[in-house]
Protein backbone atom coordinates (compact mmCIF):
# COMPACT_ATOMS: atom_id res chain seq x y z
CA UNK A 1 0.00 0.00 0.00
CA UNK A 2 1.68 3.23 -1.10
CA UNK A 3 2.12 6.00 1.42
CA UNK A 4 2.88 9.57 0.58
CA UNK A 5 5.22 11.68 2.61
CA UNK A 6 6.01 15.28 1.84
CA UNK A 7 9.11 14.48 -0.21
CA UNK A 8 8.68 10.91 -1.45
CA UNK A 9 6.33 8.02 -2.11
CA UNK A 10 7.16 4.51 -0.99
CA UNK A 11 5.46 1.17 -0.82
CA UNK A 12 5.56 -1.23 2.12
CA UNK A 13 5.81 -4.93 1.38
CA UNK A 14 5.71 -7.75 3.85
CA UNK A 15 7.11 -10.96 2.37
CA UNK A 16 6.78 -14.15 4.37
CA UNK A 17 8.92 -17.15 3.59
CA UNK A 18 6.54 -20.09 3.31
CA UNK A 19 8.67 -23.06 4.37
CA UNK A 20 7.29 -25.47 6.90
CA UNK A 21 10.16 -27.52 8.33
CA UNK A 22 7.88 -30.39 9.31
CA UNK A 23 6.63 -30.59 5.72
CA UNK A 24 10.19 -30.63 4.39
CA UNK A 25 11.16 -33.38 6.84
CA UNK A 26 8.09 -35.45 5.96
CA UNK A 27 8.89 -35.19 2.25
CA UNK A 28 12.49 -36.21 2.88
CA UNK A 29 11.38 -39.25 4.89
CA UNK A 30 8.91 -40.23 2.17
CA UNK A 31 11.49 -40.15 -0.61
CA UNK A 32 14.11 -41.84 1.57
CA UNK A 33 11.62 -44.68 2.12
CA UNK A 34 11.10 -44.94 -1.66
CA UNK A 35 14.85 -45.27 -2.20
CA UNK A 36 15.22 -47.90 0.55
CA UNK A 37 12.32 -49.94 -0.88
CA UNK A 38 13.81 -49.70 -4.38
CA UNK A 39 17.23 -50.95 -3.25
CA UNK A 40 15.56 -53.66 -1.16
CA UNK A 41 13.72 -54.86 -4.25
CA UNK A 42 16.96 -54.89 -6.26
CA UNK A 43 18.68 -56.88 -3.50
CA UNK A 44 15.80 -59.39 -3.52
CA UNK A 45 16.13 -59.81 -7.28
CA UNK A 46 19.88 -60.37 -7.12
CA UNK A 47 19.78 -62.75 -4.14
CA UNK A 48 16.73 -64.88 -4.96
CA UNK A 49 15.35 -64.38 -8.46
CA UNK A 50 18.47 -64.15 -10.64
CA UNK A 51 20.03 -67.39 -9.26
CA UNK A 52 16.82 -69.27 -10.21
CA UNK A 53 17.10 -68.32 -13.88
CA UNK A 54 18.65 -70.97 -16.13
CA UNK A 55 22.02 -70.09 -17.54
Amino acid sequence: MPRKTPDQEYEERHIEKKEDNSSVAATFIKYAAYVIIFFGFLWFLVQYVFPMLPQ
